[in-house]
């Protein structure tokens, strides 16, 4: 496996995944935006908004190269001068607060003496559903196998908003900085890619087509808007994705697609005891 390769599965993955999510709305189509990173390399920013069943979807591709700055071999950690780094990027806010947020995220980063494999995908709900974070685990622990319990704790300690003492959601799992070695090489960790991506759409698009119809009120909507403003919090203050791709120099307007098109931020908000909006918290606090 090369760099080659996985541009290759990023870029198809991108084609198959926008097309099920078009189908899945039935109404609204990706828009395409091609752009160039001055630095080297650039990206295809797929966005879908206002749809009947999601209010924004973005399905980004990114092939980047260029200088490693000193703030980004602080975050990276590394030695190197140089790096190429190409992923996929998801992010699905539907407009329905019975269906949840989901994201994920599948990357490969090479400088002249290193290289390494990141990804993963999770889940936010609005609405607690046991039976639906059990098909969106289930469908990654069959892709990840004997990494599963290692990358799902990953998941849980990494998506948190520390600040609040919060989780972002209920899971799923991450992965990062995984370098092939002699027992676990390239192949075998391009291939594991290849299986999470996978397991994100048998996961989640089930999830979504089953609760998109569900009945719900300006009060779903209110929750639904709180929760998205502690997800963006999350992404502004501790993703590590969002914040390689500003120290980078990568396009601003790409990287913040993960945004959601509507929130609140509501002073001390505290949702009644014995309801379902307490029932998440709950969760999320535990």
């Amino acid at each position: 496996m090369d760099r080659t390769d996985f541009i290759s599965f990023i870029h198809e993955y991108q084609n198959r995944l926008c097309t099920l999510l078009e189908a899945e709305d039935g109404s609204a189509k990706f828009k395409e935006d091609r752009w160039e990173r001055t630095e080297g390399g650039g990206g295809i920013t797929r966005i879908l908004q206002d749809g009947k069943v999601i209010e924004k979807a973005g399905v980004n591709t990114s092939v980047v190269h260029g200088p490693i700055t000193p703030a980004l071999a602080q975050q990276l950690q590394t030695s190197g001068k140089e790096f190429f780094a190409c992923g996929v990027s998801i992010v699905i806010h539907p407009l329905n607060p019975m269906v949840p947020t989901a994201h994920a995220n599948f990357r490969y980063f090479e400088t002249e003496n290193d290289r390494w494999f990141g990804g993963g995908g999770d889940l936010t709900p609005y609405y607690f559903f046991e039976e639906d974070k059990a098909l969106f685990h289930g469908a990654f622990q069959n892709a990840s196998g004997l990494h599963h319990q290692e990358f799902k704790k990953n998941c849980d300690e990494y998506f948190v908003n520390k600040h609040r003492g919060e989780r972002r959601g209920v899971g799923g799992i991450f992965y990062d900085y995984i370098r092939p070695n002699e027992t676990l090489d390239a192949d075998y960790w391009f291939a594991f890619t290849k299986a999470n991506a996978e397991a994100f759409i048998n996961g989640y698009l089930p999830i979504v087509h089953r609760r998109k119809s569900e009945l719900y009120t300006d009060r779903h909507i209110r929750w639904q808007e709180i929760r998205r403003g502690r997800y963006v919090e999350f992404n502004l203050i501790h993703d590590r994705g969002t914040l390689f791709g500003l120290r980078s120099g990568g396009r601003t307007e790409s990287i913040l697609m993960s945004l959601p098109p509507r929130v609140r931020f509501e002073y001390d908000d505290k949702p009644e005891a014995g309801t379902p909006e307490a029932a998440l918290l709950q969760i999320l606090r535990t």
